[in-house]
């Protein structure tokens, strides 16, 4: 399952362009620099690894996107329950009073 993933980076980074390969290397950081410029590995394989690590990178901000999400989601629609809330006693005693007038 590794090689497979590390073979679709490696197919991506094929595909990239010389601007989108430079802007890959920019934001490279910790030891991938370093292991690249002392040949421990091809450009091309700590391209892969780079990008592999940006979709990781990309997948945990979306769920952490889609909690917050959900937390303001249900924020309203407490609110929502809140006010219906409110507004239906109002209703239940007008209700109340109507019957007790009717009822003389």
């Amino acid at each position: 399952m590794m090689n497979d993933s590390k073979l679709e980076y490696l197919t991506k980074v094929e595909q990239l362009t010389d601007e989108e390969t430079e802007r890959l290397l920019s934001r490279m950081v910790g030891k991938l620099p370093r292991r690249l410029e002392k040949g421990k590995l091809t450009q091309k394989e700590a391209l892969a690894i780079q990008l592999e690590f940006e979709d990781e990178q990309l997948q945990e901000w979306r769920a952490m996107m889609q909690i917050l999400k959900d937390k303001e989601e249900a924020k309203i629609a407490a609110k929502i329950k809140a006010v219906k809330n409110e507004k239906e006693p109002e209703k239940v005693k007008d209700a109340k009073k109507s019957k007790a007038g009717s009822d003389k």
